[in-house]
């Protein structure tokens, strides 16, 4: 199982220097990608900019949106150009990671209505992948640059519910848990294996999941501070996920030693604080 790490670009107070710090010495360490989390109403980076930078310091690692939330890129030719320049100007490393988002503030804010928001996102997708394919749109031709890849950057859709691993199966090229225990990741992962066979797809889809972390003096209370603000929207339920964090090394390998015992191809562990110590106490854990 591959084993990538969050880029800070939600952690309120990171600055853009600590950004660029962050991806060379995460590639140094021999994580396998650099995730981005999707927000609109929040002090944090955009993903496709935050990973732009990256790109430019960077060589090897992935760069994977984790996810973001498509449907309020609303130009979505302008969205499938972004996409497929940074996957250009990465040497092909982009991985689109896409959600719905569960938000309203963010809807809100854009003058973009939340209901058919799944609809939206199968269009922008159908419409992304003509335009990856090089379809003429004006007297110039396409919409370029040209994706690095055939057909346009790899396509990791996030989503519980069965219309999401449906989705993943007509759309995907793989699947992404945005939070969740090791078995209900495996229960998931069964359904869109399950999705993807119904559709006649061959091969089988990558499957990725999300983890936070804290690691040092202080962890507790570094993933508690984090995560309780960014997940104040959910009420009580912020307890819990700022419960489930893993603040230990032992934690960290237990995480991913039960996801890739449930069928985890990936788990990207998001960090709750900047500081770059985090990085090479993850790298000390689990790789």
């Amino acid at each position: 199982m591959d084993i990538g790490i969050g880029l800070p670009n939600t952690v309120p107070g990171t600055e853009g220097r600590n950004l660029i710090d962050w991806a060379k010495n995460a590639e140094a360490a021999g994580f396998s990608t650099l995730g981005t989390i999707g927000r609109l109403v929040y002090p944090n980076y955009e993903e496709l900019i935050s990973l732009a930078a990256a790109a430019a310091v960077t060589s090897r690692i992935r760069l994977t949106t984790s996810v973001l939330l498509a449907p309020l890129y609303s130009n979505t030719a302008l969205f499938a150009k972004q996409a497929a320049s940074l996957d250009r100007i990465s040497g092909g490393r982009l991985v689109l990671g896409l959600g719905l988002g569960g938000r309203d503030d963010d809807f809100t804010a854009s003058g973009l209505p939340t209901e058919g928001k799944g609809r939206r996102l199968e269009e922008q997708l159908t419409e992304m992948k003509r335009i990856w394919a090089g379809e003429h749109r004006g007297t110039a031709g396409g919409i370029g640059p040209q994706a690095v890849r055939p057909g346009g950057p790899e396509i990791i859709l996030g989503g519980s519910a069965q219309a999401s691993f449906r989705r993943v199966a007509l759309f995907g090229d793989g699947w992404i848990m945005g939070g969740g225990t090791p078995d209900m990741f495996a229960q998931a992962a069964a359904a869109v294996d399950k999705a993807w066979q119904e559709a006649g797809r061959p091969g089988r889809p990558r499957k990725l999941t999300l983890a936070y972390f804290a690691l040092g003096p202080g962890a507790r209370t570094q993933a508690d501070n984090y995560l309780l603000n960014y997940y104040a929207f959910m009420g009580d339920m912020a307890q819990q996920v700022a419960a489930s964090a893993a603040i230990s090394a032992e934690m960290v390998k237990a995480y991913a030693a039960a996801f890739e015992a449930g069928g985890c191809d990936e788990i990207i562990f998001i960090p709750t604080a900047s500081r770059p110590d985090q990085i090479d106490l993850l790298a000390e854990a689990v790789l």
